[in-house]
């Protein structure tokens, strides 16, 4: 399925601690119009890859854990493939066995781009069951009756190919338990066979276990292979039958099986079964399939030679790609460049600030040139910003001109890999004028494949930027073996076979015909085109196919005759009669679905969603213009969910209660700007580069604090010059019973006779709800009352009560909401373990409010009240960059410097420069007394006033 933007999946927690859940999206530090309504005096939460590990009862004499209270009595799988059209049905029944009601999870993984079908629910008699809504009605519906007890929703997996969706309930003592859930995808070949992958993940033993796959494939099966994918554990369990057009793969460990050793508790089932296979093909490398009013045509064909390529490997070599990243990348670009043939042309462009060529022209992958581009590569040092549109420019101009030149073979085709992890931050920033550049100079016989490395990078705009240049987009996931995802993307787009593919079907009555490929002269891919056809018109569909092979042109004929297709099908009840339909369906929506992502006027993007919608609602599948409501008989207990974020940036795993949070998206008043038009306030301390020397940026100053004046549009900048282990009052209101503390810590050791400082730890206290959130660079702590609650900066989570909302991002960031009015934000700034002078340090950011009291103090809430100022009389400083002024502010002239200091909320390592006016003396005058005046006793202390 095609990824778009990231949307809301709507969980709900247990019993009495249910969220309410809200209908509208949020961006990290939140639009916060219409918060969570958050269960009063609670604080639910859960953490990253949340697991629920339980052994199983007795069964045949084998003992059983006192702590299990929740049997698995069944887990069931099964997965029909017809003409690689499979459907998946994962089935799971327990039952709580305990004096006790228990919290009971089905949390299953589903391959991405799968479109979910159905899901039923049975919980002690009462059945749950599905429908699929506009997103909008669902939403509303949901309103109407909010489920208690009971969540469902899709969460964003972090694995490369799969997606969870996860349903909680909680059932009473001895109360029983059925999910199943349907989902449906399409086969794609990928380098020579077809791959079904089952995600098994039931969490504990089960009575019985069983898993079966079913393929019946009319054109032949010429392969089928089961690799042991759980370690040897499972050798000989699963069970392979196979024919000439069906196969069947079946997995039933017993318990004694299941269990990780003879006398462990836990099951060993925790993987996935993969089967792979692939179908006969005849030298007309093409299958017709009609049946049921629909057709599909499957086209790869094999034995051809390769076109020559022209490519160009467009590398990101700025400072957030070193270590593994890098080493990985680098790996693997050496594997790719064995791979390349003597007929072929290449040239390597790396990027960080700056934009470099190993030759400025493509050269012969002859076996010298191939040894020192290994050289080059090896030499880099990553370092720097991130200039993604110069790059590209600069890879487009050398094949542009080569072409212009005649220097290109004809035959041949050209190829731009843009490999990056991260958004551009110098350089053209805007990323739709980046699309526009390449687009504007790019020539129609050049395909851009992008790579985006981690779960940070913006993936949708890789997306955008090669589905709108006749290529592909692909994560790289950091957290598994980079070199081989790259080598093995690279094998799936490198090798040409065919250009020039046209499909020529002679019966008018053909209509609807969809076709959907990686790209259609690529090898490791195929070709698929789907339609409809008037099955009272014709016996029998006919293609004709055009291909340019190198220098060879290919016309192919294939004909299907419906009679032996439906006698064939008819005989096997795994066969799915519908499989054409779906087929044509998936394909369908797809497709549309990105054409939607570039339809280039709102009218044309409004009638692409609406063709969408109707066919997501009259195929009965999620799709992002879709959700699925999930209810009762009697319709007053609800839960909805919504389709997954589309290869989003954010990608986490963690379950969200409450609001799903987008990683990616900054709201307005969180977007540093030369000019802000809102005001900020910031306190934080210039970062450095996460690398080793030399490649470190040091730091010249203290804590330094921006300051935004709204009335006058001004930024004031000042630094605290202080020791560490003091704390000092940022923000102090007694009135509304609301403070904010940092507590200074130091570098390692001093330089040039000064110990720098920054804020290793941040209190908040909200009094009126007994309330202390503590954040350090290691842990956040809540105490609420007498609970106490902890987190790390490994979790992703949601915690909070119905005024105040908590959202944790694993490694980035703590976002604070008060009665959705009042918000808070802290960034973990990581540097260099290593570096032998700085350390982990917190940035605070603090948007506008005037919910404030007038009595509010410190040295960021007294400007919540802002002080009139006047600046005047600008004059070059001392330093000819730096000019200096006068400014008149409570009462004081003061002489400040014009100068930049840094904004680290869109680029964390390297931060924005924003320009601002310097008090110098740790902002002596233009903050009301000395800054000693606001150090505090203890981190939840107010500020006595003098």
């Amino acid at each position: 399925m095609q990824r778009l933007t990231c949307v809301l999946i709507w969980l709900f927690l247990l019993g009495g601690q249910a969220f309410e859940i809200p209908i509208n999206e949020y961006s990290e530090f939140a639009e916060y119009d219409n918060l969570v309504e958050l269960a009063p005096d609670k604080f639910p939460f859960v953490q990253e890859n949340r697991r629920y590990q339980r052994s199983l009862p007795e069964e045949s004499g084998e003992t059983t854990d006192d702590v299990d209270q929740v049997t698995l009595y069944s887990y069931k799988v099964q997965s029909t493939i017809t003409s690689r059209m499979a459907t998946t049905i994962i089935q799971s029944k327990l039952v709580n066995n305990s004096p006790q009601s228990q919290s009971v999870v089905f949390d299953v993984q589903i391959p991405k781009g799968a479109f979910i079908s159905n899901f039923t629910m049975t919980v002690n008699g009462i059945t749950f069951t599905s429908t699929i809504r506009e997103k909008t009605v669902g939403r509303a519906l949901y309103s109407q009756a909010r489920a208690k007890g009971k969540t469902a929703g899709w969460v964003r997996s972090r694995t490369l190919d799969m997606e969870n969706f996860n349903t909680e309930v909680n059932i009473p003592p001895g109360a029983k338990v059925q999910f199943e859930l349907h989902y449906q995808e399409m086969k794609w070949r990928k380098l020579g066979s077809y791959e079904h992958k089952i995600h098994l993940q039931p969490g504990r033993l089960a009575k019985h276990l069983e898993v079966n796959v079913w393929i019946v494939e009319p054109q032949g099966m010429r392969f089928l292979h089961v690799p042991d994918t759980f370690e040897g554990h499972f050798q000989g369990v699963p069970v392979i039958s196979k024919g000439q057009q069906k196969a069947h793969v079946s997995f039933k460990p017993t318990v004694a099986q299941q269990r990780k050793c003879p006398n462990c508790t836990e099951t060993a089932v925790d993987g996935e079964l993969v089967v792979m296979y692939d179908v006969n093909r005849e030298e007309k490398a093409g299958e017709l399939e009609v049946f049921n009013g629909y057709f599909v045509h499957f086209f790869a064909p094999e034995n051809l030679d390769p076109i020559p390529k022209n490519i160009l490997f467009v590398i990101d070599v700025s400072g957030s790609m070193w270590g593994i990243k890098m080493k990985q990348t680098v790996e693997a670009m050496k594997t790719i460049l064995e791979d390349l043939r003597t007929e072929d042309q290449f040239s390597v462009v790396d990027f960080n600030h700056n934009v470099r060529t190993w030759r400025n022209d493509l050269v012969s992958a002859t076996k010298t040139q191939i040894a020192d581009a290994k050289r080059y590569i090896e030499k880099i040092q990553p370092s720097g910003g991130t200039n993604i549109n110069e790059a590209l420019l600069r890879a487009i101009f050398i094949l542009n001109e080569a072409s212009n030149l005649g220097m290109l073979n004809p035959d041949s085709v050209s190829l731009i890999v843009l490999v990056s992890d991260g958004d551009p931050t110098v350089g053209e920033l805007k990323l739709s004028k980046i699309q526009k550049n390449v687009k504007q100079n790019i020539q129609d016989n050049i395909s851009l494949f992008s790579l985006g490395i981690g779960f940070d990078v913006d993936y949708d705009f890789l997306k955008r930027l090669s589905n709108e240049n006749r290529g592909i987009a692909q994560r790289i996931y950091g957290n598994r073996d980079t070199s081989s995802q790259l080598k093995k993307f690279y094998n799936q787009v490198s090798t040409p076979l065919l250009r020039n593919v046209q499909f020529n079907y002679p019966q008018a009555s053909v209509t609807d015909v969809t076709q959907n490929s990686f790209h259609n002269y690529f090898g490791g891919s195929e070709i698929v085109v789907a339609g409809k056809y008037d099955p009272s018109k014709l016996a029998e569909v006919q293609s004709i196919i055009t291909a340019t092979s190198a220098n060879t042109e290919l016309v192919l004929e294939t004909l299907s005759q419906m009679d032996d297709l439906e006698d064939f099908l008819s005989k096997d009840k795994h066969a799915d009669p519908n499989f054409t339909k779906k087929l044509w369906a998936y394909l369908t929506i797809n497709q549309l679905l990105a054409e939607r992502s570039l339809a280039p006027t709102a009218a044309i993007k409004r009638k692409i969603t609406k063709t969408i919608l109707q066919m997501s609602l009259d195929h009965h599948i999620v799709t992002p213009l879709t959700a699925m409501v999930i209810e009762n008989e009697a319709g007053d207990e609800r839960m909805l969910a919504d389709s997954p974020p589309q290869d989003h940036s954010c990608c986490s795993g963690a379950l969200y209660y409450g609001t799903k949070v987008a990683s990616a998206s900054i709201p307005s008043w969180a977007s540093p700007s030369p000019t802000p038009v809102t005001a900020m306030l910031a306190v934080g301390a210039k970062p450095l580069e996460s690398t080793p020397p030399p490649h470190v940026i040091r730091v010249e100053n203290d804590p330094h604090f921006i300051i935004y004046l709204p009335k006058s549009q001004k930024n004031i900048c000042f630094n605290i010059d202080s020791e560490p282990g003091k704390i000092l009052s940022l923000v102090s209101d007694p009135e509304s019973g609301i403070l904010v503390n940092g507590q200074l810590i130091g570098a390692k050791k001093a330089e040039n006779g000064k110990l720098r400082t920054y804020f290793g730890k941040l209190g908040f206290y909200f009094q009126k709800e007994d309330m202390k959130i503590e954040i350090s660079t290691e842990t956040i702590t809540l105490s609420y009352g007498s609970s106490t609650t902890s987190l790390s900066w490994s979790d992703t989570a949601h915690l909070g009560n119905q005024r105040v909302l908590i959202t944790v991002k694993k490694g980035k960031s703590v976002t604070l909401a008060l009665d959705k009015e009042m918000f808070f934000s802290v960034l973990l700034h990581r540097v260099w373990k290593k570096h032998p002078v700085n350390v982990d340090f917190l940035g605070i950011y603090i948007p506008p409010t005037n919910k404030f009291s007038p009595s509010a103090h410190g040295l960021l809430g007294q400007f919540m009240n802002e002080p009139n100022i006047h600046i005047f009389n600008e004059r070059p400083g001392k330093d000819p960059e730096k000019p200096e002024a006068s400014m008149e502010v409570k009462g004081h002239k003061l002489t400040v410097t014009r100068g930049l200091q840094k904004d680290y909320r869109t680029d964390i390592v390297f931060g924005t420069d924003v320009p601002c006016w310097f008090v110098h003396n740790s902002g002596k005058g233009f903050i009301d007394g000395h800054y000693k005046d606001y150090l505090v006793p203890q981190l939840y202390s107010f500020l006595k006033r003098p």
